[in-house]
């Protein structure tokens, strides 16, 4: 499907309710209200020159709209709940399925979290853990930090990205907000400013929550906007990240932690003309296995590629393998 790119059509609509004008087609006006929880992310929220209210306002011309399954392949991809694959530099959209349905995301929660952090909060800012970094749910990925360890938050940024650390997670929101609900807030606030109006968040590390959820098609705008910082490009390409922080008492404490992207960690292989550039992982039980990568083809060219709700870490390579072989 291709990304909307009449940039005559141009439409604005008041957060409560406006009149839409349409020019293309004669003169006629269209009673349309405003509504944030649409299927289809299809605004971004702006203020107006008065800063007394918000507008809503139709997509640029350089990204790709999905309102319907799409499949130029032939790919299935019949056991996972929504997958989408998009050509970054020729406005396609290759592949979707149920892009728009609001799903658990589990840790591909943290590329929003990044994107908050980098836009909010500075690299060298130093991070102290609290007591909240003290997460007790079975099995949730943990670096092991403790209250009163210090970091910076670019080294924040890598175990986050990288190894997935819920506990870090916790430390970033803090430190960037002064708590995690401030930076839950704010998380939502640049989903909104995105037009990614079909997400929810109501914790910045994924761990599975009523009312937090993500479509396919809203984390392929979130992460197209993480890749506009140098930072988190240089992180997702990232095997091995090994680091040197300070513990409670002062003392030095060195982290080593792996990239958990297994395309990465040479566990498995993309289509030989595909070259994976990196992503993030996310797994918990309700959210399935799921992935959002970068790659590029023989030419050059950048693709985002998601899958939400595979079945295993085996079947969520294999549909990922066979979504990518899209690209021609």
């Amino acid at each position: 499907m291709k990304c909307t790119n009449n940039v005559t059509k141009r439409a604005f609509a008041a957060l409560l309710g406006v009149v839409f004008v349409l020019t293309g087609c004669g003169a006629e006006k269209y009673e349309m209200p405003y509504n944030s929880n649409y299927q289809v992310s299809s605004f971004k929220l702006v203020q107006t020159a008065d800063a007394t209210a918000q507008v809503a306002e139709t997509f640029a011309a350089d990204l790709c709209v999905v309102d319907k399954n799409i499949s130029n392949s032939e790919a299935s991809l019949s056991d996972v709940a929504a997958a989408a694959l998009f050509d970054v530099n020729g406005l396609d959209t290759l592949y979707a399925k149920n892009a728009n349905e609001q799903l658990p995301p589990a840790s591909l929660t943290k590329i929003m979290t990044a994107l908050v952090a980098l836009k909010h909060g500075s690299p060298e800012q130093l991070l102290t853990a609290s007591e909240n970094v003290q997460i007790t749910e079975p099995g949730a990925q943990l670096c092991g930090i403790k209250p009163g360890d210090t970091m910076t938050l670019q080294q924040a940024l890598y175990v986050l990205l990288l190894y997935s650390a819920n506990d870090v997670a916790i430390m970033i929101a803090e430190g960037v907000s002064g708590s995690v609900a401030g930076f839950v807030e704010l998380m939502n606030e640049e989903a909104q400013e995105l037009g990614a109006t079909n997400c929810h968040f109501t914790n910045p590390n994924g761990l599975t929550e009523d009312g937090h959820y993500m479509t396919a098609y809203d984390l392929y705008l979130i992460f197209t906007e993480a890749l506009q910082y140098d930072l988190f490009n240089e992180i997702i390409q990232t095997t091995t990240y090994s680091t040197t922080y300070h513990g409670n008492d002062g003392s030095e404490r060195t982290m080593e932690v792996n990239n958990t992207n297994q395309y990465l960690a040479g566990n498995y292989t993309a289509p030989e003309h595909i070259t994976i550039i990196g992503g993030k992982t996310g797994t918990t039980k309700a959210a399935g296995h799921c992935l959002v990568l970068l790659c590029r083809d023989n030419s050059g060219k950048p693709y985002i590629s998601v899958i939400m709700n595979s079945e295993s870490t085996e079947s969520l390579y294999e549909d990922m393998t066979e979504l990518l072989s899209a690209i021609q």
